[in-house]
C-alpha cells in the first residue's frame, strides 16, 4: 500500500546507468536555475521602494540610480562566476572554490550561508507567490483569501517538494512554461508601458494610501544604503547554476556559461524596465491594500482585464516556483558536504529518480517552518535574506582569486580582474548589508552560520572517529570463540516462540536459556506450568521484578551471564512475530523494537531477531 502510494506520488524508480538522460537542456535549465533570481524583479524594487518611502515623495526618485548600481553589480558577479564555472565544471559553487582555495573552515561558511540562504529562498519566493495570490484576489473582491496565506503557503511548498522528487528532467519540464510564461509578460510589460508613457504620458496609480505613509526620515547615506541593500535580493540566485554545472547536458561548462549570460540579460532588463515603470507611474507599497507595487503597475497600464490576469497568475506561479531553484541546488549542496563528512551520509544518496531525495524533504521541512513563524509575510523575512548569499559571493570570487594567482593558467590576469572586481563589490554589499539590516533581524543569520560550521566540524570529527576504529590498520587478530551462549526472551509459549528457540540450539546446542520477566505472578505460574507440561528441554529462568520494569532485570540478568566467560560471545534471541498488514502493528506493543534500541549499546552482546510470519 506505502508502495502504491509512493510509486503515485514520485513515479517509477530510474536506473543509474539512465542518469544522463536526465540532463538539462540550456532551455529547461533557465528554467530550473534562474526562477529564484528572475522571480525577484517582482520584488526587489518593492523592497527599494519600502525603504526610500520613509524618507518622503522626494527619496523616491532615486530608485532609478539604485537600480543602476544593482544592475552593475548584477554584471560583474555574473561574469565573475563565468570564471567559475569554467574552472570548476563538477559543480559545487562558493563551497568548493572557497574550500580548496582558502580552506575548510572558509569552504564551510560559504556552505553554512548558502544552505541557510536556500531555505529562505523557498520560504520568500513561495511567501511572495501568496502575497501575489492574494493581491489578484484582493482586486477581484475576494479579500478574505488573505486569511488562509499560511495554509496556501503550506500546499504550494508540498506540491513543489513532490514534484522535486519526481526527478530535475520532469520538475524542469513542469516549471519550464510557467517560466517562460512569466519573462514574455513581464517584458511585454516593460516594453509596452515605457512606450506608451514615453508617446502619451504616463497615468499616475489609483490607490486608496493609509493617512501617514511619509514617516519624514532624512534623505541621507544610511538612507540610500538601506534601500540599497533591500534591493540586492535581485542577486540572489546568481550562483545557483555554478552549484549545478552537472546537472547541464555536455558540454556542461559551455551550457552552463551561456545560460548564465542569458538568464542576466533578462533579469537586469526587466528589474530596471520594473523600477522605471514604478517611478513613472507613482507604485508605492501599501501596507493598507497589501498591493504589490508590480500589480499596481500592471492595472494601471492593463486595467484589470485579461492581460492583467495573466501577469498576476504568471507572477505567482513564479514566485511559488522560484523555490525549484532551491530545490535544484540545496540537495546538491548537501550531498557534496555528505561526500566530505560534513553532513549525514543519507544526504549523499540518490532516491529512486536519482535525486537526493533526502536534501529535498530537508529542504521542504525548513522551508515550512519559516512560512509558519513568519505568517507567510516575505517583507518580513527579507531583512534575513540575501546575507547568506553575498557571504558566499565574496568567499567564492576570492577563492577564484586566489586559484589565479596560485595555478597562473592561460589568461588568469583578465580572470583575476573579474574576480577580484566581484570580491571587492560583493564584500562591499556585504558589510552594508551586515550594517543596515543587522538590527531587522540579519543577526540571526550571523549567528546560525557559526553554529552550523561547529556542527559540520562535530559530524567530521564523528565520521573521523569511527573510520579510525573500524580501521584495520593495526588490529589484533581476534581470540578463536570456543563457547556460545543463548538468551531465549520470551513472552509466553506459543509457535512464534518455536523457531527462536531452533536458532538459539542451533548456534549453541548445549547453552541455551529462555529467560521471562516476571511482571504478574499468577500468570508467571501459569507459564512456568505450561513450560513443564511442554517438555521442553531448554531451561527456563524467571526474573523477579519487584517494580514492574521490562528492561531492568534483563539488563542486569545479561550481565552476569555475560560475565561469567572471557571467551564466548553472548546471543540474545527475540522472537518475534509479524502480522500480515503493516496497519496491525499498530494494534500490538514494541517491545521487541525497545529491548533492540536498549541493548544495542550495550557492548560485547549479539541481539537477533527472529521471525514468524502470521497469515491473512
Amino acid at each position: 500500500m506505502v508502495g502504491q502510494i509512493k510509486r503515485f506520488l514520485v513515479g517509477k524508480p530510474i536506473a543509474t546507468e539512465h542518469q544522463h538522460n536526465e540532463r538539462l537542456s540550456r532551455i529547461t535549465a533557465l528554467a530550473v536555475f534562474s526562477s529564484d533570481a528572475l522571480s525577484s524583479v517582482a520584488y526587489a524594487t518593492e523592497a527599494i521602494l519600502s525603504i526610500l518611502i520613509l524618507g518622503g515623495a522626494a527619496a523616491l526618485g532615486l530608485s532609478l540610480e539604485i537600480a543602476g548600481g544593482i544592475a552593475v553589480l548584477l554584471v560583474v558577479v555574473a561574469f565573475s562566476y563565468r570564471q567559475t564555472i569554467r574552472a570548476y565544471p563538477k559543480g559545487g559553487g562558493g563551497y568548493i572554490v572557497a574550500r580548496e582555495n582558502l580552506g575548510n573552515i572558509y569552504g564551510l561558511i560559504a556552505a553554512g550561508a548558502l544552505l541557510i540562504d536556500y531555505v529562505l529562498t523557498v520560504a520568500v519566493s513561495i511567501s511572495a507567490g501568496v502575497a501575489a495570490i492574494t493581491s489578484l484576489a484582493s482586486t477581484w473582491g475576494a479579500p478574505w483569501v488573505g486569511e488562509y496565506a499560511i495554509e496556501i503557503g503550506l500546499v504550494c511548498i508540498m506540491l513543489v517538494t513532490l514534484a522535486n522528487l519526481r526527478g530535475v528532467k520532469e520538475s524542469g519540464v513542469i516549471f519550464a512554461v510557467p517560466t517562460y510564461i512569466f519573462i514574455a509578460s513581464i517584458l511585454t510589460l516593460v516594453f509596452y508601458g515605457i512606450s506608451t508613457d514615453l508617446l502619451f504620458g504616463a497615468n499616475p496609480v489609483a490607490q486608496e494610501l493609509p493617512p501617514e505613509i511619509f514617516t519624514g526620515e532624512t534623505i541621507g547615506i544610511w538612507l540610500v544604503l538601506r534601500a540599497f541593500a533591500a534591493g540586492c535580493t535581485a542577486l540572489t540566485g546568481i550562483e545557483a547554476i555554478s552549484d549545478g554545472v552537472p546537472a547541464f547536458r555536455a558540454p556542461e561548462s559551455k551550457n552552463a556559461a551561456s545560460t548564465l549570460t542569458w538568464m542576466v540579460t533578462i533579469l537586469v532588463s526587466m528589474f530596471l524596465g520594473i523600477t522605471w515603470l514604478a517611478h513613472a507611474h507613482g507604485a508605492i507599497p501599501n501596507e493598507l491594500t497589501h498591493e504589490t507595487v508590480l500589480s499596481q503597475i500592471a492595472r494601471t497600464i492593463f486595467g484589470n482585464g485579461p492581460i492583467y490576469f495573466v501577469i498576476q497568475s504568471a507572477t505567482a506561479l513564479i514566485l511559488v516556483l522560484a523555490a525549484n531553484t532551491a530545490y535544484a541546488d540545496f540537495p546538491r549542496l548537501a550531498s557534496f558536504l555528505s561526500r566530505d563528512r560534513f553532513l549525514p551520509r543519507q544526504f549523499s544518496s540518490r532516491g529512486d529518480r536519482l535525486v537526493f531525495s533526502n536534501g529535498i524533504l530537508a529542504l521542504g521541512f525548513f522551508s515550512a517552518l519559516l512560512v509558519v513563524i513568519f505568517q507567510a509575510n516575505e517583507i518580513a523575512m527579507l531583512p534575513l535574506y540575501a546575507i547568506g548569499v553575498f557571504i558566499s559571493f565574496t568567499l567564492s570570487q576570492s577563492g577564484m582569486v586566489r586559484r589565479h594567482f596560485q595555478l597562473k593558467e592561460e589568461g588568469w590576469q583578465r580572470g583575476a580582474v573579474i574576480n577580484s572586481m566581484g570580491a571587492i563589490f560583493t564584500a562591499i554589499v556585504l558589510v552594508v548589508l551586515a550594517v543596515t539590516k543587522f538590527t531587522h533581524g540579519a543577526w540571526v543569520v550571523m549567528v546560525l552560520i557559526p553554529m552550523l560550521v561547529l556542527l559540520f566540524n562535530s559530524i567530521n570529527r564523528h565520521y573521523g572517529n569511527v573510520a579510525r576504529q573500524l580501521s584495520l590498520e593495526g588490529a589484533d587478530i581476534p581470540i578463536p570463540l570456543r563457547r556460545h551462549t543463548s538468551i531465549v526472551l520470551v513472552s509466553g509459549i506459543h509457535r512464534g516462540v518455536l523457531p527462536a528457540l531452533q536458532y538459539a540450539r542451533s548456534i549453541s546446542p548445549d547453552n541455551v536459556m529462555a529467560v521471562y520477566v516476571n511482571l504478574d505472578a499468577d500468570q508467571t505460574a501459569r507459564l512456568q506450568q505450561r513450560w513443564c507440561d511442554w517438555g521442553c528441554d531448554v531451561p527456563l529462568v524467571v526474573l523477579e521484578s519487584p517494580y514492574r520494569s521490562l528492561i531492568t532485570p534483563l539488563f542486569n540478568y545479561i550481565q552476569e551471564v555475560d560475565s561469567r566467560y572471557t571467551d564466548d560471545v553472548l546471543t540474545v534471541v527475540l522472537p518475534e512475530f509479524v502480522p500480515a498488514h503493516w496497519w496491525e502493528h499498530l494494534l500490538h506493543n514494541q517491545t521487541g523494537m525497545l529491548i533492540k534500541a536498549a541493548l544495542m549499546f550495550n557492548k560485547g552482546v549479539v541481539v537477533t531477531s527472529v521471525p514468524y510470519h502470521l497469515e491473512r
